[in-house]
């Protein structure tokens, strides 16, 4: 039984070039050219008969996907792009030109691109160089891209230089948000820089070509729900996440470039980390394999949904997955596990200083 091609009624995740989550198995789709297929079907359960199971008999029934419903292909698809940037900016464009268009053929009503979608550099010197300003000739090309798509676009982290590059000759790390029509409705640049140095990774210091951003920007109102801008090291920060999730944001960004020793420990944990605590979707656009001599990335794009699961996952190499957004679901899981009428913001500041 399939609510609509390739989904079946427990399946709200879509892959190409990447894998296909269900609640019993994952399905790996190799290529364009292969059609989705519906590996089994199952029965239908509601988020209400999985709580009222769990209460009854004592089983762990919480979604491995969402909760679902037979009108389950109404609800908003977000697609997440993996990429391998390099230097060449043209090429990089049209790398992601073709996965943005793929996903606007498949229904997708935002897409997510990662961090250094433009470009990654061999050193400094270079990334400023090849740095534009947002009224350059590559937001223009994003910008018409949207507007011939029809979808809107996060364009995960832009190199940026700022209306201060003449004084400082530095950049910043910018997250730009488009609307389908092609306008710029956010721009968040990231608070958090990336200085450190992990054995068998290499040394990273943003800081040497990059200012960090000055605030946070408030969440936007998407066809997909609030979406809260962040970049790759900031998900390392909670009180970034909590502050955006308090301002209302449902689905919280992190496009980013993780490393091979990073990645592997870090990556997943902290991503559903962060969906537990703040109860949101957390969609996350990642650089994967070899941008040039100098540097790779760990890839492994993924969404997770407000209960911690990994509900849709690029596999190797560029690629675009998809998953669903439930809002209300998100909403019963708010319900039911309310923990934000719980937090005491009056002591986390106060650590040994009892209230008088």
């Amino acid at each position: 039984m399939r609510d609509r091609e390739g989904e079946c009624p427990l399946q709200r995740t879509w892959c190409k070039g990447g894998n296909m989550l269900s609640a019993s198995k994952a399905v790996q789709v190799h290529s364009k050219e292969e059609s989705w297929e519906n590996r089994g079907s199952l029965p239908e359960v509601t988020f209400e008969l999985r709580k009222r199971l769990a209460e009854e008999k004592g089983f762990c029934l919480m979604p491995r996907a969402m909760a679902v419903s037979s009108s389950s292909w109404e609800l908003p698809l977000v697609a997440v792009c993996q990429v391998t940037s390099t230097p060449d900016k043209q090429q990089n464009f049209k790398t992601c030109a073709e996965l943005v268009r793929e996903a606007a053929r498949l229904g997708a009503c935002l897409a997510f691109l990662p961090e250094a979608f433009d470009f990654i550099a061999r050193d400094p010197a270079e990334t400023l160089r090849l740095s534009e300003p947002l009224g350059g000739k590559l937001l223009g090309d994003y910008t018409q891209l949207a507007r011939e798509c029809g979808l809107w676009l996060s364009l995960g982290g832009f190199h940026e230089r700022g209306q201060d590059w003449e004084q400082t000759q530095k950049i910043y790390n910018c997250h730009v948000l488009l609307n389908s029509k092609g306008s710029v409705v956010a721009t968040y640049r990231k608070t958090h820089l990336c200085d450190v140095e992990i054995p068998g990774q290499g040394p990273m210091c943003e800081s040497n070509s990059t200012i960090p951003g000055p605030s946070l920007e408030a969440p936007v109102s998407t066809p997909a729900g609030k979406v809260g801008l962040a970049i790759c090291y900031d998900m390392r920060f909670p009180e970034l996440s909590l502050a955006l999730v308090k301002a209302g944001a449902e689905i919280l960004t992190y496009p980013s470039a993780f490393g091979s020793v990073t990645g592997p420990a870090h990556w997943e944990v902290l991503l559903r980390a962060r969906a537990i605590e703040t109860q949101c979707y957390v969609v996350a656009a990642a650089q994967c394999g070899r941008h040039h001599e100098k540097r790779a990335s760990y890839g492994h794009s993924m969404v997770v949904d407000p209960w911690g699961t990994v509900v849709a996952r690029c596999s190797e190499g560029p690629g675009v997955c998809l998953a669903r957004i439930d809002l209300s679901y998100l909403q019963q899981l708010r319900q039911y596990l309310p923990v934000f009428q719980h937090r005491r913001p009056d002591l986390y500041d106060s650590l040994g200083h009892p209230r008088s």
